[in-house]
C-alpha cells in the first residue's frame, strides 16, 4: 500500500467554484491533476490558468468515460465534485429528476467502477464524492427537487462501497458546507477554497486515515 510518487488525480466538474479549488489545491501538493470538463475549450483555459491538464468528460454521456480515461491513463485520487441543481417538482419533471440522478449518483458510480482496477492492483487509492448536507438523512433530507436524493444515493453508495474495495483504497463523502459558487450564491458563508479543504484532506489522506465515513470540516457528521 504504496502510495505512488506522484498520483494522479481526476476532478469531476474541475472548471469552477470547489471543483477549481479542488484541482487546485492537489496540484499545490504536487499532484498531476486532469479535470474532467463537458466543455473541453473552458476546461482547458481554466487548466492552463492554474497548471493543470483537463479532459472532455460529460457525466450524461457513458462513451466519453472510457476515452477521458484512455487520455488520461491511471487514476490514483478520484474525486466525483460535479453537480446539478434542478429545482422543479420531481412529479412534473422527470428529466430533471433522471439528470440529478445521473450526474450525482450514476456516473460516480461509473467512474469508480472504471478507476478501480488500477487502485486495486496497487492496492491504494482515494475516492471523494463530494455530497451534501441536503443528502443526510439526520439533517432533513432537504433541497429543492431532486438534489437531495441523488446525494443521499451518492451517500448510501459511499458507505456500502467499502465493502467491494480492498483495504487500501479509502472512499469517503463529505460536505463542503455553503459555498460562494454558482450553486451556493454571493450570500454563501464560505470561499471555495475554505469548502475544498475537506476534500483535498480525503484526497490526501495518510494510511491510518478513515473510510466509508461522511464529513464536513474534517469532522464526522452522520448520515
Amino acid at each position: 500500500m504504496t502510495r505512488p510518487a506522484t498520483p494522479t488525480a481526476l476532478v469531476t466538474g474541475g472548471n469552477r467554484g470547489i471543483g477549481r479549488a479542488i484541482a487546485a489545491g492537489l496540484r499545490n501538493q504536487g499532484y498531476r491533476v486532469v479535470i474532467g470538463v463537458r466543455d473541453l475549450t473552458e476546461g482547458q483555459a481554466v487548466a492552463g490558468e492554474i497548471g493543470i491538464e483537463a479532459v472532455h468528460l460529460d457525466l450524461q454521456d457513458r462513451s466519453t468515460f472510457d476515452a477521458a480515461l484512455a487520455e488520461i491513463g491511471s487514476v490514483d485520487v478520484l474525486v466525483n465534485n460535479a453537480g446539478v441543481l434542478i429545482e422543479t417538482n420531481m412529479i412534473d419533471d422527470p428529466e430533471g429528476f433522471h439528470t440529478s440522478v445521473d450526474v450525482m449518483f450514476r456516473a460516480p458510480y461509473e467512474m469508480i467502477r472504471i478507476c478501480t482496477p488500477h487502485m486495486r492492483a496497487q492496492n491504494w487509492g482515494r475516492i471523494v464524492n463530494v455530497s451534501s448536507g441536503w443528502g443526510s438523512f439526520d439533517e432533513g433530507l432537504g433541497g429543492p427537487g431532486a438534489y437531495g436524493v441523488a446525494k443521499a444515493a451518492l451517500n448510501a453508495l459511499t458507505l456500502a462501497m467499502v465493502r467491494d474495495l480492498p483495504a487500501g483504497v479509502k472512499i469517503n463523502a463529505m460536505c463542503p458546507g455553503w459555498v460562494r459558487t454558482r450553486m451556493g450564491g454571493a450570500g454563501a458563508s464560505l470561499s471555495p477554497e475554505e469548502g475544498a479543504d475537506t476534500a483535498i484532506w480525503l484526497a490526501t489522506l495518510s494510511e491510518d486515515g478513515p473510510t466509508g465515513g461522511f464529513f464536513r470540516h474534517r469532522a464526522p457528521i452522520a448520515w
